[in-house]
């Protein structure tokens, strides 16, 4: 709905998105955080026959990215996620969170390091985007429950998982020109599609998060890519967070010699 406001002789424009307006993206799946290596790996095991291989969403008004940036000095994690108007992939709202690290790096188990602070930065959202892209793996996973299945039923959202590299698996190259395709196999199950979205540029790896199936996450992403090898949502994102951790570094090394 769009409101024209007079004030004298000029008139200025209010815009309410109504429908997707939202006070908070509230966590649907009841979870602790407080386990150990050997909890997380159960939880996964039984969270992962929850995550839903099929379509089940409605019409995709609106995308979001999310991604994170560390600080080994302080054990300091940024998270931050931007959403999008879809498909024109206007910015329509960033949201950041900042915290401590709190679960070891335990490879497999990144979902349970950072995950918290994800929710935090979505939990600051206003408008509820219809999908989420993140820069990690879905069922392409030892346990088939990476960090995109894992946000995808913590938020209840379609979610797809845009990794920069293998996780477990293996493919053949998929063709040279953009929009060139390879399954990708893990002991005989097809966990993810290697997508080449440049001519001649490495390739990226698609995968499940959660509600959206293989076919139309790989399309999803590919309506999201203009013209770069990572989609705008994730690559923005990507450059947000390190911003932040850079300007944080920054203020903190200012503070310091002051």
């Amino acid at each position: 709905m769009r409101i024209l406001a007079s004030t004298g002789t000029r008139q200025t424009v209010k815009i309410r998105l109504f429908s997707h307006y939202r006070p908070r993206m509230k966590t649907k799946l009841r979870t602790r955080w407080n386990v150990t290596p050997r909890e997380a790996v159960r939880l996964q095991q039984a969270w992962r026959e929850r995550v839903e291989t099929q379509d089940r969403y409605g019409p995709l008004h609106y995308v979001a990215g999310a991604d994170l940036a560390f600080d080994p000095e302080t054990n300091l994690v940024f998270a931050g996620v931007i959403v999008y108007r879809f498909p024109e992939l206007a910015e329509v709202e960033r949201r950041m969170a900042r915290r401590k690290l709190r679960f070891p790096y335990v490879p497999g188990l990144l979902s349970f390091r950072e995950s918290p602070v994800l929710l935090a930065a979505f939990a600051r959202l206003r408008i509820s985007p219809d999908v989420i892209l993140i820069d990690g793996h879905g069922r392409a996973h030892p346990r088939r429950f990476g960090i995109a299945c894992h946000l995808g039923l913590l938020l209840d959202r379609p979610t797809i998982g845009c990794a920069k590299s293998i996780l477990v698996g293996q493919a053949v190259e998929p063709g040279e020109h953009a929009g060139s395709t390879a399954a990708l196999f893990d002991q005989g199950e097809k966990v993810g599609v290697v997508l080449r979205t440049r001519d001649r540029v490495k390739p990226i790896y698609v995968t499940i998060g959660h509600r959206v199936s293989l076919e139309s996450a790989v399309r999803i992403v590919a309506q999201c890519l203009e013209g770069f090898r990572i989609p705008k949502p994730t690559r923005e994102a990507d450059h947000w967070v390190r911003d932040l951790r850079r300007a944080y570094q920054k203020s903190s090394a200012i503070s310091l010699d002051g």
